[in-house]
């Protein structure tokens, strides 16, 4: 029997080395895409999209119908030019807007600094029947913080017990949660660095502490390895998407996402009122207004 996706793109914390995978890599893609990769992955994109729009919709009827607490939560972290916007217009943009919750976390406020670091995070987290999408999110607490300095060694350390013991009671008040680490080389982020200087379009996505950041490039690989190894556990897994190739990695952030959907066994609700008469009671309508 085929591996799912997500057996594949899933992190191993045992044996899981982050360098060891290839960021142009494409695991998973079948043998259909051989002749033309980029072009079938693209074209299956919408295809996808159609079926996570039935899972989400499944999702927002039992919510508001059964009162189901069920939602889901993708978590989306990558170094600088990793393609998390590109992935969030891309893959989540085939959902239903309305039902859709995203938040981009960037430099703490005052007000959230003057919290635990998991403050902000919580008050993000999706209602029951939403789909909530975090662009960076508490994991910037061990990362960016830690490659930075910004707070001793001692408490960066301390936070990752922290964050899963925080994570298993999300997933344990009915939140399905998804981290997708997007994973580019380092020379695929200078190509995305260089796109933006050259293109007026992109001028605004750059920023000159991007190229200070990218000098830091080993001790982000190591932090983000740290990441994966201590934080990848059985309630939530960490998943790693090669995403040199952004086709591929629409494509693999889309498969999974529908694979984990399926794994609910999400159902549209029974009616909590008697079909017979309803629809009688609509006959009855048309006859009398002669429609």
């Amino acid at each position: 029997m085929a591996r799912s996706l997500a057996d594949l793109l899933r992190f191993d914390p045992a044996t899981g080395d982050l360098a060891a995978i290839d960021p142009r890599g494409t695991p998973g893609l079948p043998k259909a895409a051989r002749e033309d990769p980029k072009v079938w992955a693209r074209a299956q994109l919408p295809i996808l999209g159609g079926e996570l729009f039935a899972e989400q919709e499944k999702l927002v009827a039992a919510a508001k119908t059964a009162g189901s607490r069920q939602r889901v939560l993708l978590l989306i972290q990558a170094m600088d030019c990793g393609g998390k916007d590109g992935t969030i217009k891309h893959v989540v943009g085939e959902f239903n807007p309305q039902g859709v919750q995203i938040v981009a976390f960037g430099k703490p406020t005052e007000e959230e600094l003057a919290h635990d670091f998991l403050w902000r995070i919580e008050k993000a987290l999706p209602g029951p029947g939403q789909v909530g999408v975090f662009n960076r999110s508490h994991y910037e607490d061990v990362l960016t913080v830690r490659v930075n300095s910004l707070v001793p060694a001692r408490t960066w350390r301390a936070r990752y017990n922290k964050i899963n013991k925080f994570e298993a009671a999300v997933v344990g008040s009915g939140c399905e949660l998804i981290k997708v680490m997007l994973h580019i080389s380092y020379a695929e982020q200078r190509g995305r660095l260089s796109d933006r200087l050259q293109d007026p379009t992109k001028y605004w996505k750059y920023n000159p502490s991007d190229l200070d950041e990218r000098r830091k490039w080993p001790a982000y690989q190591d932090a983000y390895n740290d990441a994966l190894v201590k934080c990848s556990t059985d309630a939530a897994p960490w998943y790693v998407v090669p995403a040199d190739r952004k086709w591929y990695r629409d494509w693999a952030v889309a498969t999974l996402l529908l694979e984990r959907f399926r794994a609910l066994g999400l159902a549209y609700p029974p009616p909590d009122f008697d079909l017979d008469v309803e629809r009688e009671r609509l006959a009855q309508e048309a006859k009398v207004n002669g429609t």
